[in-house]
């Protein structure tokens, strides 16, 4: 299943994190949902389950943690059948100056790291600062991810200026699953600040 772009919007609720995923019209505009994602918040497992639409009834895929409460917890996507597409992790090391992930699926390794190292840099000394880090400050920051034999794209996400998070995901590489990539996409805004 591939789809060579689409848009993830991040909704506003108080105990779940929900997430819109919309097919791009051939005009660029946000065309019919595609899935709808829910995480609920506090838990030790992380999992995000993405629904066939907004009453919830049927789940067609997911991403779970294999770990508890770990920062190199890798990622599993599932299938509506829990077979594996594919897996994601944060290279913890590689994060403290500059978001970096994996990301895997048969027959493609890939990483993925945040376009501007400034604007990495930023946020993160941004949040050290005492009162000052406490104010929430919407940077924009985009991932790249590159093929790690052949350096070609693989995916991309690239944050809106809006209050709510808002992104645009290109998927040049036809051997990225869409529901790799909409897990990853998710990820991306989830678990970016664990």
């Amino acid at each position: 299943m591939v789809v060579p772009r689409f848009f993830v919007r991040q909704r506003i609720t108080v105990m779940v994190n929900r997430y819109e995923i919309r097919a791009a019209d051939p005009d660029g505009s946000e065309g019919p949902l595609m899935a709808l994602a829910e995480q609920k918040r506090m838990k030790l497992k992380e999992e995000v389950i993405f629904y066939a639409d907004e009453s919830k009834t049927r789940p067609v895929f997911s991403f779970k943690a294999r770990q508890r409460l770990d920062v190199h917890a890798e990622h599993d996507v599932y299938d509506e059948y829990g077979s594996v597409l594919g897996t994601f992790s944060k290279q913890f090391g590689a994060s403290l100056l500059r978001s970096t992930w994996n990301l895997s699926a048969p027959g493609l390794q890939a990483v993925g790291r945040e376009r501007r190292p400034v604007i990495a840099i930023l946020r993160r000394i941004w949040d050290l600062i005492p009162y000052v880090g406490d104010i929430w400050v919407p940077f924009v920051f985009h991932f790249d991810f590159v093929d790690t034999a052949t350096g070609q794209p693989v995916l991309t996400s690239e944050r809106k200026k809006a209050i709510r998070d808002r992104y645009v995901v290109t998927v040049p590489d036809p051997r990225v699953d869409f529901r790799l990539a909409a897990s990853m996409a998710v990820a991306l805004d989830a678990l970016q600040s664990r």
